[in-house]
């Protein structure tokens, strides 16, 4: 697992942000949200934010799904962990990215997000993040995974490593 260590290892020289991400999947579909405003907006992408003082990702995780679309889930099944370089940044976006397979309630717009349903077979990769397209398939298989990604701008991925683990 040699490649597991080197990813942790890139970019040890920035400071981390520590981030979520939630993809909510149902068998024949996946619910997305386009981001209205701030990192990314303009984007289709999962739900998440940042971690607050005081509470786990996994609080966190659910405390950014509720709040940007106002669903609640029972499980959260953690799948992935990317580290994200922005040429120019000094601040590594480390993302904990989670799967729910069940949730309560319907998906609301947020001031943030707008929330949508896409077909597995339609998922909007030319209007979402660059990486999304390689990771995806892996969350969507419920194959766990570590990668970074050193974008030049918001959709030039520069250099990126991915790796599939079995275990976070």
């Amino acid at each position: 697992m040699s490649n597991t260590s080197e990813i942790e290892q890139t970019g040890d020289m920035l400071s981390a942000k520590l981030l979520t991400l939630v993809l909510v999947v149902q068998p024949e579909r996946v619910l997305l949200g386009m981001k209205k405003r701030g990192f990314g907006a303009g984007k289709w992408n999962g739900f998440g934010g940042k971690v607050q003082h005081g509470e786990t990702i996994e609080e966190a995780a659910r405390r950014e799904l509720q709040e940007e679309c106002g669903l609640r889930v029972d499980a959260l099944e953690k799948v992935g962990n990317i580290k994200f370089e922005f040429v120019g940044e000094t601040q590594l976006l480390d993302v904990h990215v989670f799967r729910a397979d069940s949730h309560h309630g319907e998906p609301t717009e947020s001031e943030e997000m707008r929330p949508q349903w896409f077909p597995r077979h339609q998922i909007p990769f030319s209007q979402m993040w660059a990486d999304d397209i390689l990771w995806f398939p892996l969350m969507l298989q419920r194959k766990k995974f570590v990668g970074y990604f050193k974008f030049q701008g918001h959709d030039v991925i520069l250099n990126h490593k991915l790796v599939e683990v079995e275990e976070l």
